[in-house]
């Protein structure tokens, strides 16, 4: 009778051990997770009372094709609690609380005796969770062929999704429902990129935003990529049950793993309020704290730079000659006729620096200034660029002295073309050439395939580099602005020298008339989320058939462009149109000039994916705030609430707003300047054109 007595009684334990359930502080969001009858984890999420995510397995296919994914039985289960404040090196916020309650679930595979844990963390605004690897004398090193990790969505959901794609995150956002991806992603996968690797299967980038029938809105995405392939969601058919999918590979493998390792967080945002969304912190709070312990020498800037003339059609070329047999090494350019053509050369960066240093810009961009820019085709020659040896009509030392003169940075451009090995060969040397001349910063650039050949842009291995880069830069105090990298995991808290990416697709699509009016409203709901973009916005001359060949027209009104200083965030602002489109308007160039980069506090005030978007923020130890409110192709009127106003005081606040007559297509350059007194009390309606915006400058009487 003990006997059996005792076998019921482990049963039971197990039992017990295989339910569990993790409430969110505020009690609105409920994990819960089990082991199903043949030992294969699953879990659930619910917020409200509602099904986010129906059950989703969890588990890996390793090595071989070995099915990791069964089979389990549970070892132990722990919960924490935590909740903290942490001060942000620079942000939206500059402080973050950081408040979850935590499941930790240890894992033992009955057949091998391979042990694996699964650390949950869900906070008031949605879940985090990961795979965690123990050493374990069983397992050492293995290859994780695929990921199963499920996210089982409800319902045939809204969503704004760009294709799954190993090499760019450049193709436009389209909105359909899930059961329609699949009869739209050939077509959209047509889109001409410089780089293109498109999964064998259906499916989307993340961070990937959905709506619900009941207006719930779910954000997938992922924190702390490091040492792990980016993740990518299968779309089957008329299932709405998404599945990981890791970036290969050549050689078809996801990632060379080792015990004592951890995987990315896997990560689902929910909110019945859009505007919970673009203010969730929850990315950033599963990322490891700033790895440096100072931190003085990283500043938020605006910039100016030798950039958009390359792009407008007027004859400004990168490269310095026409001459196409370029031998790095042993070229001599000063002995090759130049162009005519070259942007980067000496005068007319000083013009740049002038510019900059009169309305108080931090730095000048200059692309080009390198060799090799004439024979730079991507995946056919290894060595293309040198990073410490300027063209002949680029005088380093000179306009290092013009600019410190003038208290203005240059800031450095290294294009790779994507010959990586040959980059990190250089780095340590491009970097030293960096510090002696002044340099602090970088804008890194990775177009076209990948060298080497085995590899693609979101791949284990570029995965590595691009930290690699951070981590390197750190150590001679220089801040890197990605470029065509893989999209970012929050991973700017722990290198805030990372200040900003690229990894979408930014204004440079405009001079191709490849930006939609609503591309901007969805953009914070989706590449936003993992980490701030270097959109460049700040075009005021919108018609480039002015410049000569090129036809194309900017999909936004004037006053959009002030706008996206503040609804598109990022620590690194250009202005990014020609000197001369600033002098014409210099009524509207104001804004850019007042509007702040680095921020003490960030407000939502309206917000819906794909429509419209109004924030607000206060500028980082100043009483000044400001407003930017955009749309999409249909004209709305916003409502401008001041509640975030301190009580009690008055403000001169300057709203940038659409003419009457302002529309994107017909007459984008149409707007007004109105100064208004206000208060905290006050509210204020403000008519957006179609694919228009607004921006407000507020400082205290």
């Amino acid at each position: 009778m003990s006997r059996i007595f005792l076998t019921l009684t482990v049963i039971l334990f197990v039992s017990a051990l295989s339910a569990q359930k993790l409430h969110s502080p505020d009690k609105n969001l409920v994990l819960s997770f089990k082991l199903k009858d043949n030992g294969t984890p699953v879990y659930q999420l619910d917020y409200k009372g509602k099904k986010v995510l129906e059950e989703s397995k969890l588990g890996f296919i390793l090595n071989d094709f070995f099915s990791f994914s069964e089979g389990f039985s549970i070892i132990e289960t722990q919960n924490d609690t935590s909740d903290s404040v942490w001060k942000s090196v620079w942000g939206e916020n500059s402080e973050i609380r950081d408040n979850h309650n935590e499941l930790l679930v240890k894992l033992v595979h009955q057949a091998t005796n391979w042990k694996l844990n699964i650390r949950f963390r869900l906070f008031n605004d949605g879940l985090g969770f990961r795979y965690e690897f123990p050493q374990q004398k069983e397992l050492r090193h293995f290859i994780i062929k695929e990921e199963l990790t499920e996210f089982n969505l409800t319902g045939n959901h809204k969503s704004f999704w760009i294709p799954a794609d190993y090499d760019t995150n450049e193709f436009p956002i389209t909105t359909s429902r899930l059961s329609d991806i699949g009869k739209l992603i050939d077509e959209v996968r047509k889109e001409p990129l410089a780089a293109k690797a498109p999964s064998p299967n259906v499916a989307v980038q993340t961070p990937l935003m959905l709506k619900t029938k009941e207006n719930l809105y779910i954000n997938i995405h992922e924190a702390a990529l490091v040492n792990y392939s980016a993740m990518f969601l299968n779309v089957e058919g008329d299932k709405f049950c998404l599945s990981a999918h890791l970036a290969p590979d050549k050689n078809g493998n996801k990632v060379y793993f080792q015990t004592g390792n951890v995987t990315p967080w896997r990560t689902i945002i929910v909110s019945d309020d859009a505007r919970d969304i673009l203010a969730s912190n929850l990315i950033l709070n599963l990322n490891e704290p700033c790895k440096f312990e100072d931190t003085s020498w990283i500043k938020p800037m605006k910039y100016v730079g030798v950039w958009w003339e390359y792009f407008t059609g007027g004859g400004s070329t990168w490269a310095y000659t026409d001459h196409k047999d370029i031998i790095i090494g042993q070229t001599d350019y000063s002995k090759l006729p130049p162009n005519g053509h070259h942007g980067a050369n000496t005068a007319h960066v000083k013009k740049y620096i002038d510019f900059a240093a009169k309305h108080g810009f931090d730095a000048v961009l200059v692309e080009g200034w390198n060799e090799g820019w004439e024979d730079n085709v991507a995946y056919k020659k290894e060595k293309i660029y040198s990073f410490t040896k300027p063209y002949p009509d680029f005088d380093v030392k000179e306009l290092q002295e013009y600019a410190q003169n003038r208290g203005v940075k240059i800031i450095m451009h290294h294009e790779t073309t994507s010959s990586v090995a040959d980059y990190e060969r250089q780095l340590h040397e491009a970097f030293r050439f960096m510090v002696e001349n002044g340099y602090n910063s970088v804008k890194t650039g990775y177009v076209g395939p990948i060298i080497p050949r085995s590899e693609y842009h979101d791949g284990q291995w570029m995965v590595n580099h691009y930290n690699y880069v951070a981590k390197t830069a750190s150590e001679y105090k220089i801040m890197v602005n990605s470029h065509e990298a893989v999209r970012p995991t929050g991973l700017c808290r722990t290198f805030p020298n990372w200040i900003a990416q690229e990894s979408a697709r930014g204004t440079e699509f405009e001079s191709f008339n490849g930006n939609h009016p609503e591309h901007t409203t969805i953009l914070p709901f989706t590449r936003l989320v993992g980490g701030p973009m270097d959109y460049t916005p700040g075009i005021f001359q919108g018609d480039l058939s002015v410049y000569g060949t090129n036809k194309a027209k900017l999909s936004t009104t004037l006053a959009k462009q002030l706008a996206l200083y503040v609804t598109m965030y990022s620590p690194l602002q250009m202005a990014a149109d020609l000197i001369e489109n600033y002098e014409r308007f210099p009524d509207a160039f104001q804004f850019i000039k007042d509007v702040a980069v680095d921020w003490d506090k960030t407000y939502v005030l309206e917000a819906e994916p794909g429509d419209f978007i109004t924030i607000a923020r206060k500028a980082k130890g100043k009483n000044e705030w400001f407003v930017g409110g955009i749309t999409d192709e249909n004209s709305r009127e916003a409502i401008v609430s001041f509640d975030f106003l301190p009580f009690g005081k008055k403000y001169e606040a300057v709203i940038y707003s659409d003419a009457e007559n302002a529309h994107w297509q017909t007459n984008p350059q149409s707007y007004i300047i109105k100064k208004k007194i206000i208060d905290s009390k006050k509210k204020l309606k403000v008519r957006l054109a179609p694919s228009g915006g607004f921006a407000i400058s507020i400082k205290e009487k």
